[in-house]
């Protein structure tokens, strides 16, 4: 709970989102104060949708950096499907600024074509997204929830948006019920797949556009003319909620050192389906004639009870296995904590809560051959902290050390205890200046002194740099680190103060 609201403090401190909000805030009142000139609100409403899908691509590139795979691929093809947007919604730009007489929001050719080809590409990467751990049962159950939906949702698009008798708009018809099939599909697929491939808080943002975006589908006048002022303006809130997503998938990120939203426990059963039902019912009720026979009337009130029936009886049968369900998913949970407490242990220092080295050189292994580069730092004078203050003054010194590595690396790298006084980080997608960076800073933290008892621990370094070369494996990479780091130990002055790096390729 301390982590969800840490991150929601972030979150209302993200610049980005602030800028965004203003932005969105900004289009809104522009939009209504131009009421009555229907072909100003649309050439505002796309003047406004570039620079947001601009945020989504930046945003969702920065999350697919951090991200590790399947959720990896999802966030790559979330990011070019945003800047598929762009380039749509871009090229609307300009036709809405020639146009005359405009008053729809639907696209012309190049946007409609790009819109389609993201929706498409979106929709079969969340097919694809696997969920692990379900039987065949399980997914079939999924898949039929799933549909039902989908028709509710049609029926619903039917209902209020389609007349058979009207032709209408085909191309407005056709696009809005790919929103409205799409948002459903991706609501169902997050709620019911308990393997999203994003946290539950930065999910939520994105559902609630599509619901947003539902409802100023549905605000807009029977019959075809300008709107009133508020619906072009409700309708340009989507794209705000569906940035926040990334944004808040990035803060999660960062403060819990996780990719996924992680596993969560799923419930037994799922009212989704129930509750497509009852809308779709819904939606047949208003639609009805004016006046209904007494034969039609009998025979929806006939369907209306059986559903209730139906409903009521499942809702029993699922009662009685829910007590069983819950032991067993407690003993589950159980089990899986406790694999990954031992995984954990497995792979992380006691002391300090770094990477140990047989994980460093695990993470190494597979980016090899890449952009990496591996930094290698030993302690100067550690051995005189233990045998002067104490063996509780190194501890504490290592500590502090590793909070320093923390801080100084970037979210995707990796900082870990080798053993004794001795540390190392992988830095992945970096060249030799950008390792160098790091080494910097590294060494400006540690000039900061860390206390212990009333008194100050310096801890000062010397720091290899070595960065990957073709044909590099982990042991010859390590080596030409480890070799550099000596040479700047080696020609330091023997004090404390002096804080020395070295270059891999000064010191051959």
């Amino acid at each position: 709970m301390k982590q969800h609201r840490s991150g929601l403090t972030a979150f209302r401190r993200d610049p980005v989102i602030i800028a965004s909000a203003l932005w969105v805030l900004t289009g809104c009142l522009l939009i209504l104060t131009a009421a009555g000139d229907a072909n100003r609100q649309v050439q505002l409403f796309w003047l406004f949708q570039p620079p947001l899908d601009l945020v989504l691509v930046y945003s969702s590139w920065r999350v697919y950096r951090i991200s590790t795979m399947p959720a990896r691929r999802f966030w790559a093809v979330l990011t070019l499907v945003a800047a598929t947007f762009t380039i749509g919604d871009t090229s609307q730009v300009v036709l809405a600024l020639r146009g005359h007489d405009q008053w729809s929001t639907v696209g012309g050719p190049i946007q409609s074509g790009c819109f389609a080809v993201g929706v498409g590409v979106l929709i079969v990467a969340m097919l694809a997204h696997p969920m692990p751990g379900r039987s065949r049962r399980e997914m079939l159950a999924f898949w039929l929830d799933a549909a039902t939906v989908l028709i509710g949702g049609a029926v619903v698009a039917w209902c209020f948006a389609v007349a058979p008798s009207e032709p209408g708009n085909v191309l407005s018809t056709l696009v809005s019920g790919a929103v409205i099939l799409t948002s459903g599909f991706a609501a169902v697929k997050l709620v019911l797949s308990g393997n999203a491939p994003m946290h539950r808080f930065a999910a939520l943002p994105m559902i609630g556009s599509a619901v947003v975006n539902t409802i100023g589908f549905f605000l807009a006048p029977a019959a075809d003319g300008p709107m009133p002022a508020h619906v072009y303006a409700v309708r340009l809130l989507p794209s705000m909620l569906i940035l926040i997503g990334p944004r808040l998938q990035e803060i999660v990120v960062r403060d819990s050192e996780a990719t996924t939203s992680g596993t969560r426990r799923r419930k037994p059963y799922s009212l989704l389906p129930y509750g497509s039902i009852a809308v779709a019912f819904a939606s047949v009720l208003v639609v009805l004639p004016d006046k209904p026979s007494t034969r039609l009337w009998g025979a929806l009130t006939g369907l209306g009870l059986i559903f209730a029936l139906v409903v009521c009886r499942q809702l029993a049968a699922f009662h009685d296995n829910t007590r069983l369900i819950e032991r067993l998913d407690a003993t589950l949970a159980e089990l899986r904590e406790h694999e990954v407490r031992l995984r954990r242990q497995a792979e992380t220092d006691g002391l300090t809560g770094l990477a140990n080295r047989t994980h460093f050189h695990d993470q190494v292994a597979p980016a090899l051959p890449g952009r990496i580069g591996v930094l290698l730092i030993d302690l100067d004078g550690f051995k005189a902290v233990n045998d002067t203050l104490g063996h509780a003054a190194g501890d504490t010194l290592l500590i502090g050390v590793a909070e320093k590595l923390r801080s100084s690396v970037r979210p995707g790298d990796l900082a870990a205890r080798l053993g004794g006084d001795e540390f190392a980080v992988l830095l992945r997608d970096c060249d030799t200046g950008e390792a160098v960076r790091t080494a910097d800073r590294i060494l400006a933290a540690l000039e900061e002194p860390i206390p212990f008892e009333g008194t100050a621990v310096h801890a000062n370094a010397s720091i290899g740099v070595a960065c990957a070369a073709p044909g590099d494996d982990v042991g010859g990479l390590l080596h030409r680190a480890d070799t550099a780091m000596y040479a700047a130990k080696r020609d330091g002055k023997g004090c404390w103060s002096m804080l020395e790096h070295t270059v891999d390729g000064i010191y051959r």
